[in-house]
């Protein structure tokens, strides 16, 4: 790892990354109010008829309860877009975006090896995430502390649910990565793992709006993060393996391809 490679990256991605935490902010705080102020109001709505009950328990979350609210705002959209920014958009620029612009051999002329450059950028993504996600579970907290739901949350299992679903998002990063190292373009590198990660949501969510093909959560990497049953106080052990285990593999690859690869010059 590079100190002062790393600290360039952080001063190039600033923006990006505020603009991403006041977005997941907002967004963290809006659902605890939601479920406070509208919560009992569509338990009973949804109960009288089963087929909006279906619908409204998207991804495994609700607004029923407040881990249900809490839930349902981990794997929304939007979230997913605010968290993809960093998690796919940020590998493509730190590497693939570099050789295109023609800076990489730039970088790499000075003393630092491509290994130790990976690591650096690398470890500046999963920073990038962590932060994140504190914020958005951050705003989760205080959001349910105002508006007087704050007790029926679970405090000592939002550090578990910061730690699942940074997994879940770092094994992103590392596909990310992967892909980042493979090409010298940034329309490939940012396509492949983007197909990769919206192929995921979708087989979870049509997975959980529709009963008959339940059996596509099975093959999504966000159905390995059950956010509402790992505030409820379960989490598998099996499916955080899982995750470690194909960021790993993500990383072995990168790794292993990234210093053997020609750097053919810019077009």
């Amino acid at each position: 790892m590079n100190r002062a490679l790393f600290g360039r990256t952080l001063a190039a991605n600033r923006v990006r990354m505020l603009a991403c935490a006041l977005g997941l902010l907002v967004w963290g705080a809006i659902l605890p109010v939601m479920y406070a102020t509208f919560g009992k109001d569509v338990a009973a709505l949804m109960g009288t008829n089963p087929l909006f009950e279906q619908f409204s328990r998207f991804g495994g979350g609700d607004l029923f309860s407040l881990h249900g609210a809490i839930a349902l705002g981990f794997i929304h959209p939007f979230t997913l877009l605010l968290m993809g920014i960093m998690a796919i958009g940020f590998p493509a620029i730190a590497i693939a975006g570099e050789r295109q612009r023609g800076t990489l051999e730039v970088i790499l002329a000075r003393p630092i090896s491509r290994r130790a450059m990976y690591a650096t950028v690398y470890v500046a993504g999963l920073l990038f995430l962590g932060v994140l996600l504190a914020i958005l579970l951050g705003a989760n907290v205080v959001s349910a502390t105002v508006m007087g739901v704050g007790d029926e949350l679970a405090l000592d299992r939002v550090p578990v649910l910061w730690l699942s679903g940074w997994l879940l998002f770092v094994a992103f990063l590392s596909v990310g990565f992967a892909a980042s190292v493979s090409f010298d373009r940034m329309p490939p590198a940012l396509g492949v793992p983007l197909v990769f990660l919206l192929v995921n949501y979708l087989a979870d969510a049509i997975g959980s709006l529709w009963p008959d093909a339940s059996w596509l959560r099975d093959w999504s990497m966000f159905h390995l993060v059950k956010a509402q049953k790992v505030l409820d106080g379960g989490v598998a052990f099996s499916d955080v393996a899982v995750l470690a285990a194909i960021g790993a593999a993500a990383v072995v690859y990168a790794l292993v391809v990234f210093p053997k690869r020609d750097l053919a010059a810019p077009s």
